[in-house]
């Protein structure tokens, strides 16, 4: 796994030990997104389906349309906030203490949510969106310092970086969902803080490999001057890039920006209606045979992609646990539990006569079709097939209505207004795929691009406007998302589908004629 060096990476000594062609340091950052992510998305997968289920099953009995409100109000300030943790950062705590404090406030945020009362379900969600303010754009600028002087490999690094987020959010979706739904909506809530403390001090102890990388500004000024008084007066410094290039840069950033409200607004489906289309409207009652093939599936999409993750992070074990010992072994300890709820949960499953499919289930697909397909896309981008930004981004969306094209084309026997129906999971696994392959050409490309396209002394600042244009977005999906019942009851769930189909497809070609104008504003970066 390891490899000789070709690049030299920012940071330690160490992180120039590579793993899969990059630096450890990265995969430091993996680990910790990946829970960040976990408990994101744990959340996330069962706030609509505990808002929505009646009293009786410990939910609240909200309409979809308060229910999914809410959750479009939550995930829209998610990513607003990262524009305030980006700007105190940038000027006052550094990447590294940011990500620290924002990963604490997280974990309130989780232990608030596990208490059965409306105050501190809100409380919770609060501390969710400040925690995740600080810690969002901040660690993704740690990324960039990693890759200062290898700026061709920013692609395949951010791509590797969101498998570990897309692992996260798997095990999170998987788990959380489960426990939610079989054993109680707080447990599941309260699970995901768990594992964010474990992150929050896998990071603290190995953050040491950064070298100055993420340090607050008074301790870069320190650094630096303690250089200068020792001589070293060659230190590499950014190249100024005239203000024309960079306000063309800066151009580029915002219309790919618009084009990513676009895609957020219809891939957020995921938490929402798709949701409520899987709880509602999808055979999830599985006996016999099909109860079994569900079963194994279900063994292999969990352990498969754990055992992947396992591996490594035993390589990551072997080049830093001589150093960096208490991190590791709090990483290892997560990993631990988890696959300790991961044997609990598949004993249980292969115990029942009669399997339900959970409704939060599905969402694993979409974090399982990325850990499978994210380095064969990486890989693409290193080539020489690796097209321009402006082409990734309309193939993602163009995937993205057509996943949407499948489920409109899986309801066309559900009737007009129907609250109920009972479709084939097919449809689900096909559109996760298609959204997924669309997911992988544009969101990681669109961080990558941020990074190379602005300033240092303003990427944690830029990275936090790109999370309001998601934010944007995910807002949208949640007031479109709640228009179900209505679109159902006028036409019918095709029509509502079609929707997310066909304005997609409309954004993804206008985003790919435009690539000659945005090549020509990028002044060169690839």
């Amino acid at each position: 796994m390891s490899s000789t060096i070709k690049y030299r990476f920012e940071g330690s000594e160490m992180n120039n030990k590579l793993l899969m062609g990059h630096p450890s340091g990265l995969f430091i950052l993996f680990f910790t997104e990946m829970w960040e992510r976990f408990s994101y998305y744990g959340m996330r997968a069962i706030l609509v389906l505990f808002l929505t289920s009646a009293l009786i099953d410990g939910g609240w009995a909200w309409s979809r349309e308060d229910a999914l409100g809410l959750y479009g109000t939550y995930t829209m300030l998610v990513y607003f906030s990262p524009i305030l943790g980006g700007f105190l950062a940038d000027k006052f705590l550094g990447y590294r203490r940011a990500v620290a404090i924002g990963a604490f406030i997280m974990t309130l945020g989780h232990a608030s949510m596990a208490l059965d009362t409306p105050w501190s379900l809100y409380l919770g969600i609060g501390f969710l969106v400040a925690g995740n303010g600080l810690f969002k754009p901040n660690i993704t600028s740690i990324i960039n310092g990693l890759y200062k002087n290898a700026q061709d490999k920013k692609d395949g690094a951010f791509t590797i970086f969101y498998m570990g987020v897309n692992a996260g959010a798997f095990l999170g979706i998987l788990l959380c969902g489960y426990i939610g739904e079989t054993v109680g909506w707080h447990y599941g809530f309260g699970l995901a803080g768990v594992f964010m403390f474990l992150g929050m001090l896998q990071f603290w102890f190995a953050q040491g490999i950064f070298g100055r990388i993420g340090l607050s500004p008074s301790k870069t000024i320190e650094f630096d001057d303690a250089i200068e008084n020792q001589g070293n007066k060659n230190e590499e410094k950014e190249i100024e890039v005239p203000h024309k290039i960079q306000r063309d840069r800066y151009i580029v950033v915002a219309i790919l920006a618009f084009f990513t409200i676009f895609f957020w607004a219809a891939f957020e489906q995921a938490g929402g209606s798709m949701t409520i289309f899987a709880n509602d409207y999808t055979n999830r009652l599985l006996e016999g045979n099909s109860a079994n093939i569900f079963r194994v599936a279900n063994t292999l999409l969990t352990v498969v992609p754990l055992l992947i993750i396992t591996y490594v992070l035993w390589q990551l074990f072997l080049i830093t646990f001589s150093k960096y010992a208490l991190s590791n072994i709090f990483l290892g300890t997560s990993f631990v539990i988890i696959w300790a709820i991961v044997i609990w949960m598949l004993k249980n499953q292969f115990a029942e006569v009669k399997t339900e499919v959970p409704a939060s289930w599905f969402s694993i697909l979409n974090s399982f079709y990325i850990i499978a397909f994210a380095p064969l896309i990486s890989k693409i981008w290193e080539s020489k097939y690796n097209p321009p930004a402006t082409v990734k981004f309309g193939i993602g969306l163009i995937l993205l209505g057509f996943g949407f094209a499948v489920l409109a084309y899986g309801s066309t026997g559900i009737p007009q207004g129907a609250q109920t129906a009972s479709v084939s999971i097919v449809w689900l696994i096909l559109a996760y795929l298609l959204h997924t392959l669309g997911e992988l050409s544009l969101s990681p490309v669109g961080l990558s691009y941020v990074s190379k396209l602005v300033p240092a002394a303003k990427i944690g600042l830029m990275f936090g406007l790109w999370y309001i244009a998601v934010g944007l977005g995910n807002k949208a999906a949640g007031t479109m998302g709640g228009l179900i019942d209505k679109i159902t009851a006028a036409y019918d769930l095709t029509t509502f589908f079609l929707i997310f189909t066909i304005v997609p497809i409309i954004a993804g070609l206008i985003v790919i004629a435009l690539t000659p104008i945005m090549n020509k504003l990028m002044h060169g970066v690839r």
